[in-house]
């Protein structure tokens, strides 16, 4: 009967305006929640069909709620490098706090944005306990080869605050002049010694004396623009019962050119002793004690690099990188979700990569408290993409994801669904009156 499918159908009615009130609710109440996704509500029809004569039977209404997941909000700058968000696809890698106290491998979850801070043991965790994942770099701050398609590699990112580390020095730029009158034959060729602090593996300040000795065993007036440098290592002790002085750690006959072109530049480098120079790359290696040492002398022709000109010794543009045991006072990740720790040395080293985790259907995943997400059959498969690589968007440090939700149009919407609700309310009101004059008919 007509009048008792329009009762279901009011009752229906009021269901699905209950469902949808609902999400506004809940949308409205997370307005200021970050990295909140908002929940959509469809109606869908509900048709039982027509009987004989062409009698319509109402069918009704009922209601599906999704979580817009792939919508972004928009991002709000905090005053913290590790209040971390992501600037378009992709997620963040984290795991409950929880689930790593115990002895099985954490389940894989993501966010889209955090408040990140180093806990009582140093894991980077948001107050609700969520904890930034990532690789681990080497020792050298790069990425090991690392499986995209699986989580087995992903560690919780924990940092000692009181962390020291040393910077070793691994290279010394040598951009110094040699006084060309030095080397003419007759001159008393005194040598030129220059010492370079350098540290080493555990960060101790170790010393490199380089010594520069002209040739000048040619005729008196005549410039012979050779010259012999030998390298030594105070790192290296001495033994005294060996002739041989085992500091030194390499030996080498430098000759300029002192043509009109050349000016002065650095023509050939043979080596006596130590390792190879490189004519392609103006580097020479040297066996230090803490491991090779890379000495930077500059190209063939190479007016930068080591000269001999008509000057002083001039030995004050000598660099090297390294520095001594700093402690930690800095960390920050930044666009390609690298974490860097910066020291009080100013030395930085990259300790973790922060991959993203993209799925090819965002709005498949399965939502979680504390605006987290995991995987489900409907999102498909996930991949761990670098940080602005392939489809995902960059990590944005000093910054949080807003809420997707439009107070305004939940407003409106609410309006919406107040009047829906009291019609089909109405409506149910109506049948009833109507019924009510149906039983009274046998009266």
């Amino acid at each position: 009967m007509s009048i008792s499918s329009a009762l279901s159908a009011g009752v229906s009615g009021l269901a699905a305006n209950s469902a949808r009130l609902a999400n506004i609710s809940d949308n409205i109440a997370n307005s200021g929640t970050y990295g909140y996704k908002r929940m959509e509500t469809s109606f869908e029809s509900m048709v039982i069909g027509q009987t004989g004569g062409g009698a319509y039977t109402a069918g009704g209404v009922r209601t599906t709620a999704s979580r817009a997941i792939d919508q972004r909000g928009s991002l709000v700058p905090a005053d913290h490098p590790l209040d971390i968000a992501v600037s378009g696809r992709g997620m963040l890698p984290v795991a409950s706090s929880a689930a790593l106290a115990s002895d099985a491998a954490p389940e894989l979850i993501m966010t889209t944005t955090g408040s990140f801070r180093p806990d009582d043991q140093g894991y980077l965790r948001t107050s609700s306990g969520l904890v930034l994942m990532g690789w681990p770099a080497n020792a050298d701050g790069t990425i090991p080869s690392q499986p995209r398609d699986s989580a087995t590699g992903l560690q919780p990112i924990m940092v000692n605050a009181s962390q020291t580390m040393a910077d070793p020095t691994t290279r010394i730029s040598l951009p110094v002049n040699l006084p060309a009158d030095d080397a003419i034959g007759g001159a008393a060729g005194d040598a030129w010694e220059m010492e370079v602090e350098y540290f080493g593996n555990l960060g101790n300040s170790e010393k490199m004396t380089i010594v520069f000795t002209p040739e000048v065993t040619g005729p008196p007036g005549t410039r012979s623009n050779s010259w012999t440098m030998d390298i030594f290592d105070s790192a290296i002790i001495d033994d005294p019962a060996t002739p041989a002085d085992e500091s030194l750690i390499g030996t080498y006959r430098l000759e300029f050119d002192d043509s009109q072109a050349a000016g002065g530049t650095l023509a050939a480098v043979t080596t006596i002793s130590g390792g190879a120079y490189d004519p392609a790359t103006g580097l020479l290696t040297v066996p230090g004690a803490n491991g090779p040492m890379t000495v930077e002398l500059g190209r063939y022709g190479d007016s930068q690099g080591i000269t001999q000109l008509s000057a002083s010794f001039s030995p004050a543009n000598v660099t090297r990188n390294g520095s001594p045991v700093g402690n930690l006072t800095a960390l920050e990740l930044d666009e390609n979700g690298y974490l860097q720790a910066t020291y009080d040395t100013g030395f930085t080293r990259i300790l973790y990569q922060v991959p993203l985790v993209d799925v090819p259907n965002p709005n498949g995943l399965v939502a979680m408290d504390n605006q987290t997400y995991k995987v489900s059959p409907g999102s498909g498969a996930f991949y761990l993409w670098d940080a602005g690589d392939g489809p995902t968007g960059a990590i944005a440090g000093y910054a949080r994801e807003s809420s997707t939700t439009d107070v305004a149009a939940e407003l409106t919407d609410l309006i919406q669904t107040q009047r829906a609700y009291t019609s089909n309310a109405k409506v149910i009101q109506t049948v009833d009156e109507m019924l009510q004059e149906t039983a009274n008919l046998k009266r």
